[in-house]
C-alpha cells in the first residue's frame, strides 16, 4: 500500500521531467534551426534515426524496473541489486556493440533510409549520427540508472539529473553554435555532454554504500544467465513494440509527405501540441511500472488492480485539465508561426478533436498497459500494440490519405482507430485474470 505522500513524490518528478525535457526539446530545435535549413532537416533526418535507439534503451530499463520493483516488493534487495548489477551492465554492452555498428555504416544506412537528400543536407546527418552515436553508451546508462531509482520509488533524482543535462546541454549549443560558430557538430557535442554529465551524476549516487539498490563492488559484477533471462523476457517485447511504433512513425511521416507542404507543417504543429497532452500521462505510466511492479512482487494483485484503476482515471482528470488549458490557446500558437490561414485553421480543428479523443481513449490504450506489462504479461501487450498499430495508425493512415480525399485528417482517424482498439483490448485483459498468471521472478 502506497501512501498519497509517496505516490506524489514518485509522480511529481516524473511528470515535471518529462514536461521539462519536451519543452528543452522545442528550444534545442529552434537553437539547431538558426543554423539554417540544411543543418535543421540534417538533425531532423538522424533524430528518427536515434529515436529507435532511445525507445529500444527505455524498454529494457523498464525491463529492470519491473524486475527490480518485484523484487523490493518481496523485500528481496540482495537480488534486487543484483538485478540492477545486471541491467547497468547489459545497457553498457548492448549500447556499445551498437555504437560499434552504427559508427562506420552511419553514411551508408542514412542513404538506405532516407535515400537521396541533397548533399548538404546529407553532410550535416553524416557529423550529427557521429557524435551523437558515440553518446548511446551515457544514454544508455543514464537511462537504466534512472529506471533502477524509479524502481524503488526514488523519482526525484532521475528529474534532477535530467534537468541540469538539460540546462548543459541548451548552455552548450549556446556557446557552441553562437559564439564558437560550430553548427551542427556544436549540436551534436551539447548532446554529448549532457548525457555524459546524466549518466555519471546517477551512477556515482548509485556507486554510493547504503543504497536501497546498490552497484556494489567490482568483484559482484559477474553475468548471471538466469537473471539476464528475467530481464530480457521483460524488456525485450517492450523493445520490439517500440521499435516497430518507431518503424510506424517513420512511414506515417513519408505518408504525410505525400500530402503537401501545408500539411506537412500543419501535422508537424499538431503532432508537438499533442505530444504535451500527452506527456503527463506518459510520466503516470512510467510510475505505474514501479507501483504495480511492487505490489505484484508482495503477491497483492488486488492492490495491483486498484492502482492500475487509480492511474487511468488520474491520467484522464490531468488530460482534461491540460485540455482545458491547450484549447483556447492554440490559435494563439499558430499565429506565432508561419503556417497559412488553412494550416492553422487545420492544426486547430485537429488538436481539439483529438484532445477529446485522448480524454475517451488514450489512458486506457496506454498507461493501463504498464500495469500488465509490470505483472509480467508483456507479449499479450507487445502484439496487441503492434498488430494494432500497423493496422490502423499505418495502413488505415496511408488508405485515406491516398485513396479518399479527407487529407491530413486521415492521419489522426488512423491514430484514433489505434486507440480505440487498444482501449477494447487493453480493457478486456484487465477484466480477466490471464494477465496474473506470470511469475517475473521464476
Amino acid at each position: 500500500m502506497f501512501t498519497k505522500k509517496e505516490l506524489r513524490a514518485l509522480l511529481i518528478p516524473l511528470v515535471l521531467e518529462q514536461i521539462l525535457t519536451g519543452i528543452m526539446g522545442a528550444a534545442d530545435t529552434l537553437m539547431v534551426s538558426s543554423v539554417g535549413e540544411a543543418a535543421i532537416s540534417g538533425v531532423s533526418l538522424v533524430d528518427s534515426v536515434n529515436m529507435l535507439a532511445v525507445n529500444f534503451f527505455s524498454a529494457l530499463a523498464a525491463g529492470g524496473t519491473i524486475v527490480c520493483a518485484q523484487y523490493i516488493g518481496h523485500r528481496d534487495e540482495t537480488d534486487a541489486g543484483h538485478a540492477a548489477r545486471q541491467v547497468t551492465a547489459l545497457a553498457a554492452a548492448l549500447s556499445l556493440a551498437a555504437a560499434a555498428v552504427l559508427i562506420p555504416l552511419r553514411r551508408p544506412l542514412l542513404g538506405l533510409i532516407f535515400g537521396s537528400v541533397e548533399r548538404e543536407v546529407m553532410d550535416a546527418a553524416d557529423v550529427y549520427m557521429l557524435v551523437t552515436v558515440l553518446s548511446y553508451p551515457f544514454l544508455a546508462l543514464y537511462t537504466a540508472s534512472a529506471a533502477l531509482y524509479r524502481a524503488i520509488g526514488d523519482a526525484k533524482r532521475p528529474m534532477l539529473a535530467a534537468a541540469a543535462a538539460d540546462i548543459l546541454n541548451i548552455i552548450g549549443n549556446a556557446v557552441l553554435i553562437f559564439v564558437f560558430h560550430m553548427g551542427v557538430l556544436g549540436a551534436a557535442l551539447a548532446t554529448l555532454a549532457s548525457r555524459i554529465f546524466s549518466a555519471a551524476a546517477l551512477l556515482i549516487c548509485q556507486a554510493r554504500p547504503g543504497q536501497t539498490i546498490s552497484l556494489g563492488r567490482l568483484a559482484e559484477w559477474r553475468p548471471d544467465g538466469p537473471m539476464l533471462r528475467r530481464i530480457l523476457r521483460i524488456g525485450l517485447p517492450s523493445a520490439v513494440e517500440n521499435g516497430m511504433f518507431q518503424f510506424g512513425k517513420l512511414a506515417v511521416q513519408s505518408t504525410v509527405s505525400t500530402l503537401g507542404t501545408t500539411a506537412m507543417a500543419a501535422q508537424a504543429l499538431a503532432a508537438m501540441l499533442d505530444s504535451f497532452v500527452g506527456m503527463p500521462g506518459t510520466a503516470l505510466g512510467v510510475g505505474l511500472l514501479t507501483v504495480a511492479g511492487q505490489c505484484m512482487g508482495r503477491g497483492r494483485s488486488d492492490e495491483a488492480r486498484r492502482y492500475m484503476r487509480l492511474f487511468t482515471r488520474l491520467c484522464t482528470v490531468v488530460m482534461v485539465i491540460i485540455g482545458a488549458v491547450l484549447a483556447p490557446v492554440t490559435p494563439l500558437i499558430t499565429r506565432m508561426t508561419a503556417l497559412t490561414a488553412e494550416g492553422a485553421a487545420l492544426v486547430c480543428h485537429i488538436s481539439w478533436a483529438m484532445s477529446v479523443m485522448r480524454v475517451l481513449f488514450w489512458p486506457t490504450a496506454f498507461t493501463l498497459p504498464n500495469g500488465l506489462r509490470a505483472a509480467g504479461d508483456v507479449s499479450f501487450t507487445m502484439w496487441t500494440g503492434a498488430v494494432s498499430m500497423w493496422l490502423f495508425r499505418v495502413a488505415l493512415c496511408w488508405a485515406l490519405c491516398r485513396y479518399t480525399a479527407v487529407g491530413l485528417w486521415g492521419v489522426w482517424i488512423g491514430w484514433s482507430a489505434d486507440w480505440v482498439v487498444r482501449t477494447v483490448c487493453y480493457a478486456v485483459r484487465f477484466h480477466g485474470d490471464r494477465w496474473l498468471d506470470h511469475d517475473v521472478l521464476k
